[in-house]
């Protein structure tokens, strides 16, 4: 052979040797990280451990036109121990079931308007029952009523088998759907009224306009305080199935949620809400053969109003976000994509601290009953 026979013999070999090497690499990266996992039976801890509301979306805090808006819970926001369907047997669902009543989860003047019922005579809970409207809403605002036992003279959610000396009805102030307006205060009149003439009762309506201004100041308070934090974990080269993401959030406490694609971290005590809340892909969960799946991410979310201060949720959030990545190879990123650094975890740190005394000044701490039913 000549040189030049040699020359094209060499390149030939170096070209294959190339499409050889791409094609593993390929394949390495379109490969899929499985692991075999049996989730923590329900209610045992895994081992190993307004204007729009300010959103933090993991690398600053939005506000305004650039906020995420807010949206109505199906949820009225009073207590409800009638499980949600597909949750019974979801561990959280069971603890929450199981806490005893929180008695700020009542009627409340701060975050609710409130008419009394003057009654002549006490009535049964059976009536009160019989009297109430079908809906437990006015518009996009949860509705309630509430009695005082006789006897005892404690408020209460009407009940058969009790006698009531008073009566009241609420109609909540402000959620993250927005302000109660003038179209919902009258619906609530009407409401209250029609409870009233079927009981006999003789209701005494606080000023609209008064009430409807002090909804629009609550409303300003909560949009601007109102944070829900998210991170999310991208994989840097090796895809997930979704037994291997579960395995890796398991040793980081998450137990199953209710919903397919969505794992949560208990609170400590029985009956708040979840820590936080682990969340990939719903298709990949309900796929026939989810170790098939392919993941490139999953977040991570916490809604602070919603979780005591004593958790150290942003702390458990941030440890969890970068063992996650580490275990996983991956890394932490806001939701456009672009990596979290130190400096600013600890900013978003600050923050937070900053708007737990801001809550508290306002008696809306976080975790409390108000607090979940204002940011709902």
């Amino acid at each position: 052979m000549d040189s030049l026979q040699w020359g094209l013999l060499v390149l030939g070999a170096l070209v294959l040797l190339g499409v050889v090497a791409y094609n593993l690499w390929t394949t390495r990266r379109n490969s899929v990280r499985r692991g075999a996992l049996r989730m923590p039976e329900a209610g045992v801890a895994p081992t190993d451990q307004r204007r729009d509301p300010e959103l933090f979306d993991g690398s600053e805090v939005r506000s305004g036109d650039d906020a995420a808006p807010w949206h109505a819970d199906a949820d009225d926001g009073f207590p409800d121990t009638r499980p949600v369907p597909g949750e019974e047997d979801d561990p959280i669902t069971r603890l929450t079931q199981s806490a005893p009543p929180d008695r700020r989860a009542a009627l409340d003047p701060l975050i609710d308007v409130l008419a009394p019922l003057g009654l002549e005579q006490p009535v049964s809970g059976e009536a009160v029952l019989a009297a109430l409207p079908p809906s437990r809403r006015v518009g996009t605002k949860p509705f309630a009523v509430e009695g005082q036992r006789a006897g005892t003279l404690e408020w209460e959610t009407p009940r058969p088998g009790q006698r009531y000396t008073a009566l009241q009805a609420g109609v909540q102030l402000a959620n993250r759907a927005g302000a109660l307006n003038e179209i919902e205060f009258s619906e609530f009149v009407m409401k209250t009224q029609a409870l009233a003439d079927h009981l006999g009762a003789a209701p005494d309506f606080p000023d609209m306009m008064q009430e409807v201004a002090r909804a629009r100041e609550l409303d300003y308070f909560a949009s601007a305080h109102d944070a829900q934090l998210s991170f999310t974990i991208r994989a840097l080269r090796v895809a997930w199935s979704p037994g291997y993401l579960m395995q890796h959030a398991v040793q980081q406490g998450f137990m199953a949620g209710a919903l397919p694609g969505r794992l949560v971290m208990p609170a400590s005590v029985p009956g708040q809400a979840p820590v936080l809340v682990l969340q990939f892909e719903t298709q990949a969960a309900l796929a026939d053969d989810p170790e098939q799946s392919v993941l490139r991410q999953c977040q991570l979310t916490l809604d602070v109003a919603h979780v005591p201060r004593e958790e150290q949720a942003f702390a458990r959030l941030r440890q969890a976000a970068q063992a996650l990545a580490q275990g996983m190879e991956g890394v932490v990123t806001d939701d456009m994509g672009q990596p979290l650094d130190t400096l600013t975890m600890d900013r978003i740190g600050a923050d937070l601290e900053q708007l737990y005394d801001a809550l508290e000044a306002r008696e809306l701490t976080a975790g409390s009953a108000l607090a979940r039913r204002l940011f709902s």
